[in-house]
């Protein structure tokens, strides 16, 4: 496949992660155009075919999949919806942008997984940013060259000034720990073998259901450690951090929202609202490579391999955090089909 004019793009799901992605293949990504959008709410659905001018509107994923009219999908539903689509966009080899997570568990990620491999390569990205974020990408460069020695350890932070209503306990673990966990598996090159997630004391100003903060130590396969400070009330902005021990050096990543001040006895800066001002270009610069290999029939970012890794982890982070208990985590080896290339 190949694609010599726009790459049209059929949309499934229209809220806010949706809406960003469709404002943004329409303003800011080359070499595409949203042509049609599956949305149920009637007042998302108008506002996505107001800023894609030319889209129309389809009742559900099925009939835009067999309509014809696309040449890729992006699906940004809930996890829940995400394994019928895919499975029918594998059966159609039509390349396909799907945020995370994959499935919402690893049995059905894995039915992805398995059907993909029956196809000639992967035409599945995860929607993991972070691997696009030009601070994470230095990191991953540093890590790769060896220029600092081997990773020792990774210390990390993922914290929200507040997460939606009625997210409840597993929340934190399944919609915001799955990008430490991608990013953890990602520099260091292997898989998380074990688990533990601990509480510390509540803040009263989070919903009590979040158990707010907690505390996760990751092993990895080879024996690094990975610390995490997990906290989706922190008040007063948004920020994921990333502290890299090297035998070497120490490397900081994404301490704030620009440079920190320092004049006339004082320091100070800024910090970012939410995710998306925080990794706004690494979103831009993910979708516009997506495009690219699109074109051509291909992906190019996180696999469905990553995101069933990633979904298998926070699995057992879910039981780890009901148990207070180190869990182990089981996975096959990695498939050939998803062997990593540089751009992964």
């Amino acid at each position: 496949m190949e694609v010599s004019t726009d790459l049209r793009v059929g949309v499934i799901g229209a809220g806010l992660i949706g809406a960003n992605h469709i404002e943004r293949i329409t303003t800011n990504i080359s070499g595409a155009r949203v042509v049609a959008v599956v949305e149920p709410d009637p007042v998302r659905m108008s506002h996505a075919l107001d800023s894609a001018p030319g889209a129309v509107a389809h009742s559900d994923s099925d009939s835009l999949l067999d309509s014809g009219e696309i040449d890729a999908v992006l699906i940004a539903t809930y996890g829940d919806l995400h394994e019928p689509v895919l499975l029918r966009a594998i059966d159609q080899r039509m390349p396909t942008f799907v945020e995370k997570p994959l499935t919402r568990d690893s049995v059905s990620s894995m039915r992805v997984v398995e059907a993909e491999q029956r196809l000639q390569h992967p035409i599945i990205q995860v929607g993991f940013m972070r691997r696009f974020d030009s601070e994470y990408a230095a990191l991953k460069a540093m890590v790769d060259s060896g220029e600092h020695g081997e990773l020792l350890m990774l210390h990390m932070a993922h914290r929200l000034a507040k997460s939606r209503e009625g997210a409840g306990a597993a929340m934190p673990i399944t919609d915001a720990l799955v990008h430490e966990l991608d990013m953890a598996m990602w520099l260091a090159e292997e898989p998380i073998v074990a688990i533990e997630v601990k509480r510390s004391r509540q803040n009263t100003l989070s919903d009590p259901a979040l158990r707010d903060p907690q505390f996760v130590v990751l092993e990895t396969r080879s024996g690094r450690i990975v610390s995490v400070e997990l906290n989706v009330g922190a008040q007063f902005g948004y920020q994921a951090t990333t502290e890299a021990v090297f035998e070497s050096a120490v490397v900081n990543c994404a301490r704030a929202a620009g440079p920190e001040v320092r004049s006339a006895g004082r320091w100070g800066g800024e910090e970012h609202p939410t995710y998306a001002s925080r990794f706004a270009a690494a979103f831009d610069a993910q979708v516009q490579r997506w495009v690219e290999a699109a074109r051509h029939g291909r992906a190019d970012g996180a696999t469905a391999w990553d995101g069933y890794m990633a979904t298998l982890v926070a699995e057992a982070g879910v039981e780890s955090q009901g148990s207070g208990e180190r869990i182990t985590v089981t996975a096959p080896a990695r498939p050939g089909f998803y062997a990593r290339t540089p751009s992964r």
